[in-house]
């Protein structure tokens, strides 16, 4: 049982956005995995873009492994996915629950 427990168990957190925003005060990199057009009509404060669809051929360029890494999208799911990603390259990773959504809604600065 030990071994598929550990097989499907989740290798990242998720906190909510207030948590995320004191984490990226705190020097954590936020990156938002929403594409182009999504960032550029508004995204939280600090963030920077690295769409989803390009993360695989990116990554190693823009991210360090040693560096807590945040990572937001709209809603939640695209993060999550990008998040099973990296997690899985060895880089450590935190999903921010409710995306860009719920940072709108806690009053958080958005560019």
């Amino acid at each position: 049982m030990g071994f598929f427990s550990n097989l499907f168990k989740k290798k990242y957190e998720s906190v909510s956005v207030e948590a995320a925003r004191e984490l990226q005060r705190s020097g954590a990199v936020l990156i938002d995995v929403r594409e182009t057009s999504e960032f550029r009509s508004g995204h939280a404060v600090g963030a920077r873009s690295l769409p989803l669809s390009n993360l695989s051929s990116r990554y190693e360029r823009e991210l360090a492994k040693e560096r807590d890494i945040l990572v937001i999208c709209q809603s939640g799911a695209r993060s999550a996915q990008a998040c099973n990603y990296l997690s899985g390259m060895g880089y450590k990773v935190t999903n921010v629950s409710g995306g860009t959504a719920a940072w709108r809604r806690a009053g958080l600065p958005i560019s």
